[in-house]
């Protein structure tokens, strides 16, 4: 009987060459794909934010369906703070087109809106007035609920804005057949989420701008602007309800005649609808 030898047992196993080259290769596609995901991630961002204007734009068009005009910027507005003046927002009065009704009963529209009266109800977070790309660590600033979205009062590209040539404006409220330049040409309300707003707040009064740079500047100082952390542009809400977004390299002229209701330009709106 002829005895089997057992042959030996063949190990198979990776060297440290073999180990070091796949590391390489995930590494090298986890790079490419990288940038590919934060684009999908930014997009779905970009897609959330012109969402929220698109609420903000049928609540401005609740409103003016119910009072005829579109809402003042802001009632007896104020530089500061404390005094007597209400300085209460456009934001604000708009609420209950937001389906924000518990929100707006909680305002005392009769006091100020720094009062420490009204300090509960500014305190509320309105999810649809933050933009998800302006990666707020919070949602309130100085402990009122933040506004990424800022009321139009005219341009300062072309002369001065003395009186407002917008729609949002501190002391007047407008009617569809003030905004001669037409619905579909003119901004109402645009992002101003690039820095920390100190007073982008959807209470206070004083989340209204003039356009007097280029979108996205980078400023030495901080003024309210049409900004934001976009890639290459920032959202604009029309009278007519859409959503724009207006390219950085907007000729300013042009972007000057988007911002104002009456002054009778001719040029095509410098956007593109999303």
């Amino acid at each position: 009987m002829a005895i089997q030898r057992a042959l030996p047992e063949r190990r198979v196993g990776t060297t440290i060459v073999e180990l070091l080259a796949v590391v390489a290769i995930v590494t090298l596609l986890i790079a490419l794909l990288l940038p590919a995901l934060q684009g999908v991630r930014e997009l779905a961002r970009r897609t959330q934010c012109a969402n929220n204007l698109r609420q903000v734009g049928c609540a401005l068009h609740g409103y003016l369906l119910s009072k005829g005009k579109f809402p003042i910027g802001c009632v007896e507005w104020k530089a500061g703070t404390g005094g007597t003046n209400r300085c209460l927002a456009w934001s604000a009065f708009i609420l209950p087109w937001m389906e924000e009704q518990i929100a707006s009963d909680r305002v005392n529209c009769l006091i100020p809106y720094d009062d420490p009266a009204n300090a509960a109800a500014a305190a509320a977070v309105v999810s649809t007035y933050l933009c998800p790309s302006a990666g707020r660590t919070n949602p309130r600033v100085s402990g009122m609920g933040g506004c990424d979205y800022g009321g139009i009062v005219g341009e300062r590209i072309t002369s001065t804005n003395n009186p407002e040539k917008g729609v949002i404006c501190t002391s007047t409220s407008y009617a569809v057949k003030d905004i001669l330049d037409g619905l579909s040409k003119t901004i109402l309300v645009a992002e101003c989420a690039r820095e920390p707003w100190a007073d982008g707040q959807w209470i206070n009064g004083r989340n209204l701008f003039d356009v007097a740079y280029a979108i996205n500047s980078k400023m030495p100082f901080w003024e309210d602007e049409m900004r934001s952390w976009h890639p290459v542009g920032a959202h604009g809400l029309a009278g007519d309800g859409s959503v724009q977004f207006v390219a950085e390299s907007t000729d300013r002229r042009i972007l000057a005649a988007a911002m104002t209701r009456a002054k009778g330009e001719s040029p095509a709106a410098p956007w593109v609808a999303n």
